[in-house]
């Protein structure tokens, strides 16, 4: 039986048992393998992509990032819509759109097609983690029962993590390429079956308006920074089109940020950037996703084009991140449950720096001991990271708008991997083009900057979880909704 919590508020939203409750969360969870798998599994047939369609770096850079790009431009769109027409809708519909999508990725004929297809799954994947998020934020209505949730929820990642660059090294070498998006057809499909059966339908109480112009703004500025970061190498950085568009960006960002002030219902209410947790764990989340962006970039490239790995065995050998990004978030969900977000951004920003780091000299004859042991340390950093970060953002938001506040968390991650790509996509070219023709020598920047994002994480996790900053938070939610509005995690 289906139980209807349409327009309720979440507050009075009828209590499920706890068999129910573990239903959704798995049902949820389905969405989350199926665009994580897609990620491990699209960085693993890159080289394959890019030997088919005679691809440039740039290609392969805007196969993943065109999905990034768009998902990230329309998180926030789709958590509010989700809030204004029903949940488990928009979920079920995203559900449909994306595996339509992946269809139609195994059979395009070019490049620029794939590209165009891989956007069209990511209007459906726009619909999928925020609105499931939501929904298991008003599901798991007790603080330290939501942070597990949100714990195993990030296990998810590691989950995907590890099946993905196996299972698809081994459909690339023995199908090939096109064969790794027929997966995510089952899955989602099933996904919608239990999805309609078990998962309750729900909006919040007050529906909100939809922000068309600071959407326009949102994809305008995203667009453009990403273009401007992949083509300057190619272009020219001080070409006429890449500066155009680096002045698209900034006109556009400023547009926005005095546009969501004026407006009564704005797509991303600004004043949630005055609590200092929120804004740290937004920022977080870009910089912990660049990081892991990048790595899986970089490592793909490094492991079959320096190396001379399959794909099979280039996935085998990133078993040891994944395992550890799989293994560690449901413990750092009820790590934050008890004790708060600093012990697990601390930890996760000082071995994503390491990890980082010991990749810097990367050359045709590093050990696979220091590979295994680099990702090592970095899964342990990035099994960390996500349930803080989650948590922060779903506690710092009003329940009756669940879903932007999921959607402004997961936003942040995929801006996050869009600057990954870009920028050590973009670093890789400009070395290459400089003179340094091996791969690992010319990935060094690369590596660099995501060390940097690691310092990133622990610098901001030290200040976003001092008193201080909590005061921000208390004071930030007095201000906005004291009726509705949690206490920021601590």
């Amino acid at each position: 039986m289906i139980v209807e919590v349409t327009g309720a508020s979440p507050a009075v939203a009828p209590e499920f048992s706890r068999r129910r409750r573990i239903g959704i969360l798995f049902i949820c969870s389905m969405s989350l393998l199926m665009v994580g798998l897609d990620v491990t599994i699209v960085n693993v047939a890159l080289p394959s992509i890019g030997r088919d369609f005679h691809a440039p770096l740039s290609g392969l850079q805007w196969t993943v990032d065109a999905y990034t790009l768009v998902l990230a431009s329309l998180l926030m769109l789709s958590g509010s819509t989700a809030d204004r027409l029903g949940r488990r809708r928009t979920f079920v519909i995203g559900l449909l759109t994306f595996a339509a999508g992946s269809l139609l990725c195994s059979l395009a004929p070019n490049l620029t097609t794939l590209i165009i297809f891989r956007m069209v799954q990511a209007v459906g994947g726009s619909m999928l983690n925020p609105v499931a998020m939501s929904i298991i934020t008003n599901t798991f209505t007790v603080p330290r029962e939501r942070a597990q949730a949100i714990g195993v929820w990030a296990a998810v990642v590691g989950v995907s993590m590890a099946l993905g660059p196996v299972v698809g090294g081994l459909l690339v070498t023995s199908v090939g390429w096109r064969s790794i998006f027929w997966i995510n057809i089952p899955v989602g499909l099933t996904a919608v079956i239990l999805a309609r059966r078990y998962i309750p339908e729900s909006k919040a109480p007050v529906a909100r308006k939809v922000d068309i112009p600071g959407q326009v703004l949102v994809i305008t500025l995203l667009a453009s920074l990403t273009y401007g970061i992949i083509e300057a190498p190619d272009r020219g950085w001080s070409s006429a089109i890449i500066v155009g568009a680096f002045f698209v960006t900034a006109v556009s960002l400023a547009a926005l940020l005095i546009r969501e002030r004026r407006v009564s219902e704005p797509l991303i209410d600004l004043r949630f950037f005055r609590s200092v947790p929120f804004a740290s764990a937004t920022v977080i989340g870009v910089a912990a996703s660049a990081a892991l962006g990048g790595f899986l970039f970089l490592n793909t490239l490094y492991l079959q084009e320096v190396r001379g790995l399959s794909p099979l065995q280039a996935g085998i050998d990133t078993l040891p991140m994944a395992a550890m990004t799989m293994l560690l978030p449901p413990f750092s969900g009820r790590l934050v449950g008890r004790r708060g977000s600093r012990i697990p951004l601390v930890i996760a920003g000082a071995t994503l720096g390491t990890a980082c780091l010991m990749l810097v000299g990367l050359s045709a004859t590093t050990p696979f001991t220091w590979l295994f042991t680099a990702y090592v340390i970095f899964g342990i950093g990035f099994g960390f990271v996500n349930a803080p970060i989650t948590n922060a953002a779903v506690s710092g938001m009003p329940r009756a708008q669940a879903g932007v506040a999921a959607a402004i968390a997961s936003t942040s991650r995929q801006i996050g991997q869009t600057l990954g790509v870009a920028v050590v996509g973009a670093l890789v070219s400009s070395s290459l083009k400089a003179g340094h023709h091996d791969f690992a020598r010319a990935s060094r920047a690369g590596w660099w900057v995501l060390a940097g994002c690691g310092a990133v994480v622990l610098v901001l996790g030290l200040v976003a979880t001092s008193s201080w900053a909590r005061g921000t938070a208390q004071r930030t939610a007095e201000a906005i909704n004291p009726e509705f509005l949690e206490g920021q995690t601590r």
